[in-house]
């Protein structure tokens, strides 16, 4: 295999995969898609885009956004021209992006990237292709400093590190064509150069597709992996152990913790089949696809690579920093070490100081960190520093230790590592996470450990003697503390911000209001006096709100919060309590989402009955008139049809005034509590009763294409069902007041702030269709409607953009429904 000399001639490889998909995007309810041939044509549209702004090979230029296809064009627009792309987080303060923006002399600023498909592709001959030594970016390694480092990445840096791993690569591919195609879930910022390898670059060398969601919720990642047959999730640690939480979680849930202690204590011994086979319920909820997690960006608790692997899942990581592009060593996924960071990379060299740091030295170490100047200052071929503390075993399999400015030098002049101290209490049952660091007292600097309790109650003081037994005499940890929030101050690749949690322990002045901070951010509200006595009804939180609340707390913290057990919370100390696991989460049946009126046979039944029988009927009984058809004539694609509710009967209605090309490509919404019940009826339910119910649910289900939509708990789900819909070409029928109308009339009922949500978020245009006459014919309780007496009128589509606010999306189609002639 030839040797690359730049990262463009991957494209090259991209041409020949044409239409395969290369990236899929989950954005909120939408699922957006890329091929290899797409990304490749974006890539030079924007390359020519950024050349008529006057932008020229050298120039420096900002990209900031979500993890994306648009994000990775981008970046390959930038290569293609020679511009050095300049990598931010998303998450990253006005201060710092300016800092940066001045330290680069940035000639542009890119936030979330947007593609116009319909714009012209100009032929435009592009600049040279770069050397090796050519600038790729300039990653930032600190994004709260007032003086901002950025590392200098090459062509040649970045390559020293594909090129051994794609000649393994090679080894394999023979057998990959049985699981073709890989598909990877990557969890981790394509600011971060981690993301970058396992989102841009890596698995492209298998013409693998890469897929992106903001939501760091474990239930979400789960549901993500199932659903889409995902191969590998790549991932922080912290992510990986609100998985290994979530699971823990379920288990107890269903009064099976000790089942799975006794399982896990046995799988020590046996092998991966044997450990698959004793988690196959653990497998079937992660999808049979489904094998690895990729784990980087930060150091992994030992105890959870052990449990994932005794789950019989394969747990890989690796070694390095932004400085030397990613990686310095990594596990091979079918000669793994356990507890080891890898092996040494061909083309590195590695050496350990007498105080145990980590030296490197090899074609991937950067050049050097860009200066004010515009100078890159560095010393090539030199030994790099890593500030990490190894050890190699006879194997030479590398060990991490700790970071050398994190070492606390003891009263007796010994070292002690944070880290082990940390892994001695978390493997206490009653500890959820801790973080050690130093802290002045009375023998000097002394390890400090901030505890965060597993479950309310827990023996802390026990959980802190039981991890002393395990450590010498100079690790001793005699000062602890519990943290009083759900989680630890993180960056954004989930690391703990151990100055932080020094400044807010010597203040004693640890912010238990993030959940406020929160609160006021959705609201918009400045709250200054809020305890935890402060009800949410004060803080301006209504049902639109508190959906937004629920949505952010579990993106913050990595966890699955119960909507009921939250929609009842009524306090902050009660979602804050909610969030530290202190209230017990509701047993509720869950919502029908049943894919059998999907099947094929299902719709012929379906298309057969509403042809002899629902339509006749409708037409006979109501006689109604239909107008403004002609409205959806321009519209090819799904669309959000909301209607006035007023009888059990009004989706026939509906449906059959449709046109024909519209009738059996849509779905529609129906109370979900109702539906709940009639499958999971309450206890006590006669058995008559039941099986009526279920009759019903069986019937309601083929003959018309139903989902449910709750109107308390549960409607993230139902959303998400509305959005599946979507991406599928089919439309969706919501009735957005929430129950039927006293009297039929609209303005006697509101719509409920949901739809605007729903709106927003599923980007389609929305069509009103208002029902006219029924509550006259039911009124009267005349089943025969007299002549243009029940009118069906089809509005206009109206379009909202994504930065309109739901509430007032909702006012808008409340209002145009309105005036609907």
């Amino acid at each position: 295999m030839p040797e690359r000399q730049t990262l463009l001639s991957y494209l090259d490889d991209y041409a020949r995969r044409g239409r395969e998909t290369v990236f899929v995007d989950h954005r909120g309810l939408r699922t957006v898609r890329w091929s290899y041939e797409r990304l490749l044509r974006e890539a030079h549209r924007f390359a020519l885009e950024l050349e008529v702004r006057g932008i020229k090979s050298g120039d420096r230029v900002l990209l900031r956004g979500e993890n994306s296809p648009e994000w990775a064009a981008a970046f390959w627009g930038c290569c293609l021209l020679g511009a050095v792309v300049v990598p931010l987080d998303k998450h990253s303060t006005r201060e710092f992006v300016d800092s940066v923006a001045e330290q680069t002399s940035a000639k542009l600023t890119i936030t979330n990237p947007v593609f116009d498909q319909t714009a012209p592709l100009r032929e435009n001959p592009l600049p040279q292709r770069p050397n090796t030594s050519a600038i790729v970016e300039i990653i930032y390694t600190s994004g709260t400093t007032s003086d901002p480092k950025g590392v200098v990445l090459t062509h040649g840096n970045i390559l020293a590190n594909l090129h051994p791993l794609d000649k393994e690569i090679q080894k394999y591919l023979k057998w990959e064509r049985f699981f073709h195609p890989i598909r990877f879930l990557n969890l981790v910022p394509l600011s971060h150069v981690f993301g970058q390898f396992m989102g841009l670059f890596v698995p492209q060398l298998t013409g693998g597709e890469v897929h992106f969601q903001e939501s760091l919720n474990p239930a979400e990642i789960v549901r993500t992996t199932h659903k889409n047959r995902i191969s590998v999730i790549v991932l922080v640690p912290r992510v990986l152990d609100a998985l290994r939480e979530w699971i823990e979680r379920d288990y107890a849930a269903r009064g099976r913790t000790q089942e799975l202690h006794d399982k896990l204590a046995a799988a020590e011994n046996q092998n991966v089949l044997h450990r698959w086979w004793s988690f196959r319920d653990v497998h079937r909820r992660f999808g049979w696809k489904f094998w690895a997690f990729v784990s980087g960006g930060a150091t992994l608790n030992a105890e959870t690579e052990d449990f994932w692997q005794r789950l019989g899942f394969a747990v890989l990581q690796g070694y390095g920093m932004t400085e030397t592009a990613a990686l310095v060593s990594v596990n091979h996924p079918f000669k793994q070490s356990r507890g080891s960071i890898g092996q040494l990379l061909p083309g590195h060299e590695l050496k350990l100081d007498e105080t145990g740091e980590i030296l490197v030295r090899g074609a991937s170490v950067s050049p050097g960190y860009w200066t004010n100047s515009g100078a890159v200052n560095g010393h090539v071929g030199e030994w790099l520093r890593t500030g990490d503390i190894g050890e190699l075993d006879a194997n030479g399999n590398l060990f991490f230790k700790g970071r050398q400015k994190d070492v606390i030098v003891g009263a007796a002049g010994l070292n002690v590592y944070p880290e082990d101290l940390e892994a001695a209490l978390d493997r206490q049952p009653e500890i959820k996470a801790s973080c050690v660091v130093a802290l002045e007292g009375s023998r000097g600097s002394e390890p400090f450990a901030a505890i965060i309790p597993r479950f309310p109650d827990a023996d802390i003081a026990a959980a802190v003697r039981r991890a002393n037994e395990q450590l010498a005499d100079y690790q001793q940890i005699r000062r602890w503390s519990t943290w009083p929030e759900p989680d630890f101050p993180r960056t954004a690749t989930q690391k703990v911000l151990k100055r932080q949690v020094v400044e807010q322990l010597q203040s004693q002045s640890s912010d238990p209001q993030n959940v406020l901070s929160l609160i006021t951010h959705i609201t918009g509200a400045a709250r200054t006096e809020v305890d935890p006595s402060t009800r949410l009804s004060d803080l301006q939180l209504d049902s639109l709100a508190r959906v937004e609340l629920l949505s952010a707390l579990e993106d913050r913290y990595q966890v699955s919060l119960d909507e009921a057990s939250f929609t009842s919370a009524t306090t902050v100390g009660e979602v804050q309590k909610l969030l530290r696991g202190e209230i017990e989460e509701q047993a509720i049946a869950p919502y029908p989402y049943p894919s059998w009126p999907s099947w094929p046979i299902i719709k012929l039944i379906r298309f057969v009955l509403f042809y002899a029988i629902i339509l006749p009927i409708t037409y006979l009984m109501t006689r109604m008139s239909v107008t403004g058809r002609e409205n959806l004539s321009e519209i090819s694609g799904p669309v959000l049809f909301i209607a006035n509710h007023v009888t059990l009967g009004d989706h026939a209605l509906v449906l059959a005034a449709l046109p024909f090309n519209r009738r059996h490509r849509l779905a529609i919404a129906m109370e979900g509590e109702l539906l709940r019940n009639w499958i999971h009826p309450p206890p006590g339910t006669a058995l008559f009763m039941r099986l009526r119910w279920l009759a019903q649910y069986f019937l309601v289900n083929l003959f018309f294409r139903v989902f449910p939509l709750p109107k308390q708990s549960g409607f993230r789900r139902s959303f998400a069902y509305a959005g599946e819909c979507i991406d599928r070409g089919e439309s969706v029928l919501v009735f957005p007041e929430g129950t039927r109308a006293p009297r039929g009339q609209m303005h006697m009922c509101h719509f409920r702030p949901g739809i605007g949500i729903l709106a927003q978020a599923l980007q389609v245009p929305v069509v009103p269709v208002k029902l006219e006459g029924l509550y006259e014919l039911k009124r009267r309780q005349q089943y025969f409607a007299d002549s243009d007496m029940v009118r069906v009128r089809i509005g206009s589509p109206l379009s909202f953009t994504n930065d309109t606010e739901p509430i007032r999306i909702t006012e808008d189609l409340e209002q145009g429904f309105q005036t609907l002639p």
